[in-house]
């Protein structure tokens, strides 16, 4: 079946504190090649048949008005995707 996934993001000025543990938690661990951290939300939206521009535009405005806090967070993507793993002996 395919799915749309929907990728939401704090907005760059709004501070993550997440990120920032995930962060130190990496440095502690030897982990020394990354910069900074921001931890976002992922979505998987499931589609009962032929994914058309209507079903596309819902999980769109689902993104903005509920999936997300468009005062703190920036919607990053709206994306259909098919499950490769279909057929391959699952």
């Amino acid at each position: 079946m395919p799915r749309i996934v929907v990728d939401v993001m704090p907005k760059p000025e709004i501070l993550d504190p997440q990120g920032k543990a995930i962060a130190g938690a990496l440095q502690r661990l030897g982990q020394t090649g990354f910069s900074e951290v921001r931890q976002g939300k992922r979505f998987e939206l499931t589609v009962e048949g032929e994914v058309t521009q209507e079903i596309l535009e819902q999980a769109r405005h689902a993104a903005t008005t509920l999936l997300s806090n468009p005062v703190i967070e920036d919607v990053t993507r709206v994306e259909v995707i098919v499950d490769a793993t279909i057929g391959a002996g699952e």
